[in-house]
């Protein structure tokens, strides 16, 4: 496949990934909440830290079956995590301050 495709691919997954918290009551997508309400926002941003390293995962996993792994460095992970949380920008928004008040 073509090089392009993977780059449309893991920034697609970035974008599904990130705004994931935001869409589901359930706890990594498998377990429901049992608590009283929504999930609380300190178990959201778990999760988008916990579906960062799983994009982070899928996009090394592809690299490296394209051939050698580049060394990063920290700045590197400084953009990506930026982009990350850009990515999950709408769902927030959508969750939080789009929400109808009861």
């Amino acid at each position: 496949m073509n090089l392009d495709f993977y780059v449309f691919l893991v920034l697609g997954l970035a974008l599904l990934f990130a705004n994931l918290p935001f869409w589901s009551q359930r706890v990594l997508l498998v377990w429901p909440w049992r608590g009283e309400g929504q999930k609380p926002l300190w178990l959201r941003l778990t999760e988008l830290v916990i579906f960062y390293f799983v994009v982070g995962a899928i996009a090394k996993a592809i690299e490296h079956s394209q051939g050698q792994i580049y060394p990063q460095g920290w700045q590197f992970y400084v953009v990506t995590i930026s982009l990350f949380l850009t990515f999950a920008f709408p769902g927030f928004v959508i969750r939080y301050m789009l929400a109808r008040r009861t």
